[in-house]
């Protein structure tokens, strides 16, 4: 008789893709999930388009309007569950429902519209929420430096400022690993609940 071999389910952890419209979050979401994502997407109408704004993302044809949703196994241990937000001020009613039990969030940056991740950075430092600040190297290229862009966000030196590509599966990996270190430092740290 064989020995029976005892398999581990991982545990979950909720990490919530937040930022402004069309910064690449259902791109991230979409590179990264082992599963075929669960995705919320309705065509951008003529009257939407003067709401949305998208002047700067003029290829964007659809708009996420409830929630993008994924998973990815990092080991044997831990599973992460994505829950991508919509970017739209109109749907941060959605915000809290989603980010409930959620470990941390990845707030995803256009720096050619860098105002539009305001909402999403303002609403983790309220609810305490650790997260991360990725900057999407739309066209391969940082446009502003890192230290100028922590100014603008008026972010402090405890949240990580990192760069990735949204298109990039190992590098949406290293940044949802980014969340997971900050969520654990702050977990573990004495004054972690301070911040």
């Amino acid at each position: 008789m064989k020995p029976s071999v005892e398999t581990r389910t991982p545990t979950p952890v909720k990490i919530i893709i937040a930022g402004g419209f069309g910064v690449g979050k259902t791109t991230a979401v979409s590179s990264i999930s082992e599963i075929t994502p669960l995705r919320t997407e309705a065509a951008i109408t003529t009257v939407s388009e003067d709401v949305d704004r998208t002047a700067h993302v003029p290829d964007k044809t659809t708009t996420t309007v409830a929630l993008d949703f994924g998973c990815i196994t990092i080991d044997d241990d831990v599973k992460l569950y994505l829950f991508g937000t919509p970017g739209q001020d109109r749907f941060g009613f959605m915000w809290r429902d989603l980010a409930l039990g959620a470990l941390g969030a990845l707030v995803i940056v256009d720096t050619r519209r860098i105002d539009d991740c305001y909402p999403a950075v303002d609403y983790f430092e309220k609810t305490g929420l650790p997260f991360v600040v990725a900057v999407n190297l739309f066209e391969g290229k940082l446009s502003h430096a890192q230290a100028d862009i922590r100014w603008a966000l008026a972010i402090g030196d405890h949240v990580p400022l990192i760069t990735f590509d949204a298109r990039v599966k190992l590098s949406v990996r290293d940044a949802l690993l980014t969340v997971l270190r900050t969520t654990l430092a702050r977990v573990t740290s004495p004054q972690g609940h301070d911040r």
